[in-house]
């Protein structure tokens, strides 16, 4: 194999930039830690509650146009089965923001929360909100693989080295800086993050559209020259699988902890709505390039590039377009800019999930659970750990497999299914719920889930569905609605079980007291 060395280089120079800018805010975060020292662990979770508004909408945008954000949409626009109206990831990304501001803000920023489980402790005691803490922390997880999977499949392509090795050391680039300055490095990182994905990708843009290799992109859309048009079809059968694909991304959303984390850090409740609504302003026109990338690859005779043939569709490479588009469409040292973006546009997002499971950690199972006598110093400590902890197992997930689109699907699908509605119960139907209406709710959508099954992990779908279409290679293809079934089964049964528990109750037959 022959390694790329200009691009080595190129990606080492960002990686000694991203590093040196979570140095030079880790001793922002010192000084910040010595005026709360009785609140030391709040600095590293939620940056002191002060984090200016600027860098605040920088690293809020900067943590959902991640790896997936990027990769993914250029994917479906190429993918000729599927096109421009299923790369709905910049509309639901919005949505989940708009969504987040209008609703979720004022009530986490009234109590002054530190994460997204503080409630959960509140209403139902420790011992329930620990397993209500499973999916949340899973959800991180594969998230982190996804994007490591993301950065590894991408480098490897460019590069010409094993993506274990880009697994690798990205992430430990990430956990060193954010285990330096916690908040407040994660998010001057993002700022310097976002300007190169911003400058990298609209500087590739034009390279591109001028390939001489390529049609004319806007006759593509519409007409099958090379491959079926890019603009893609949405037929009546498949309405309810795509309002659901923008639904599991949109109110899958508000269940990440580093979307609170976020919200969380600025200093009024105006600059918290602010930073959402500006970032949801941003992904659309974040996602243009990726768009723009996708739909000219579309066009393109590959047989006339470098890449030669079979295209990569046919090789099963659509979800790495857009740096084989990067590679094969455009100068070779203009690709290297695009790829300084791309790796941008990952370690962005892996810091973030990277602090937010380590905060929840931290704070709600080491301080409120394991310890609760824990110093400030040990809180940190723990926080540290599980960033360490939490980077190796998504790490280690990142290689066992290529398919990025895997892990960042169930990592949405278990936030949406399961914990889409404890968070809308204990927000909005606080007074209606308790204890074991929420441990009933969230069997039951485990329950359903595995027997709904998933195919893309070799879990078997033991319960029929309507609407079932098989496709030509004997696939399943569900057009059921069903993610969005469960989350309304498990709303309805979480306030159900939860009224007729309170009746119980009244008449003596049972206690609700949480257990602790």
């Amino acid at each position: 194999m022959a390694v790329n060395w200009p691009g080595l280089v190129s990606i080492g120079v960002f990686y000694i930039v991203v590093l040196g800018t979570g140095i030079w805010a880790s001793r922002k975060s010192k000084r910040q830690e010595k005026k709360c020292s009785g609140n030391r662990s709040e600095v590293a979770m939620v940056g002191g509650r002060n984090l200016n508004i600027c860098v605040s909408i920088f690293t809020m945008t900067a943590t959902w146009v991640g790896g997936g954000f990027i990769l993914g949409s250029a994917e479906m626009v190429y993918d000729p089965t599927k096109g421009l109206v299923w790369a709905i990831a910049p509309l639901a990304f919005s949505m989940s923001l708009i969504i987040g501001g209008l609703f979720f803000v004022k009530p986490m920023r009234s109590k002054n929360y530190v994460t997204l489980m503080d409630p959960f402790q509140e209403k139902y005691g420790n011992k329930v909100s620990a397993v209500l803490f499973i999916p949340a922390l899973i959800g991180d997880i594969l998230w982190i693989a996804s994007i490591l999977g993301a950065l590894g499949g991408t480098v490897s392509v460019v590069m010409d080295i094993h993506s274990w090795l880009a697994v690798i050391i990205s992430a430990a680039v990430a956990v060193l800086y954010t285990l330096m300055g916690g908040l407040y490095s994660v998010a001057y990182t993002d700022v310097i993050q976002l300007s190169f994905m911003i400058v990298g990708l609209w500087l590739c843009v034009p390279f591109i559209l001028a390939s001489p290799s390529s049609a004319n992109f806007t006759v593509a859309a519409v007409t099958k020259l090379h491959q079926e048009p890019w603009i893609g079809r949405l037929e009546l059968e498949d309405a309810g699988r795509w309002v659901e694909d923008i639904l599991l991304l949109a109110i899958g959303g508000i269940c990440y902890q580093a979307f609170y984390q976020r919200v969380l850090s600025t200093a009024t409740d105006a600059h918290a709505k602010i930073t959402c609504y500006a970032a949801a302003a941003f992904c659309p026109i974040l996602g243009i390039p990726s768009i723009l990338i996708g739909a000219v690859a579309a066009s393109t005779d590959w047989n006339q590039t470098s890449y030669g043939s079979p295209s990569p569709y046919e090789e099963g490479k659509a979800g790495m377009i857009l740096p084989i588009a990067l590679q094969h469409l455009c100068p070779f040292y203009v690709s290297l800019l695009g790829m300084g973006a791309l790796a941008a546009a990952v370690m962005s997002s892996i810091d973030s999930a990277l602090l937010s499971a380590a905060s929840q950690l931290g704070r709600n199972i080491f301080k409120n659970i394991i310890y609760r006598g824990a110093s400030e110093k040990l809180i940190l400590m723990a926080v540290k750990v599980s960033v360490v902890l939490c980077g190796t197992a998504g790490a280690g997930l990142a290689m066992t497999t290529s398919s990025v689109h895997l892990f960042w699907i169930i990592s949405s699908d278990v936030l949406y299914c399961m914990m889409a509605p404890q968070v809308i119960c204990i927000f909005y139907l606080s007074r209606w719920v308790n204890y074991l209406g929420a441990c009933f709710g969230f069997v039951l959508a485990l329950l359903l889930r595995f027997l709904v099954g998933e195919p893309v992990i070799g879990l078997p779908d033991l319960m029929p569905l309507p609407w079932d279409k098989i496709q030509d290679d004997g696939t399943r293809y569900r057009l059921f609605p069903f993610r969005t079934a469960i989350l309304l089964i498990t709303l309805g049964t979480i306030v159900l079980v939860s009224r007729l528990a309170e009746c119980l109750f009244e008449k003596g037959k049972l206690g609700i007291n949480p257990p602790l």
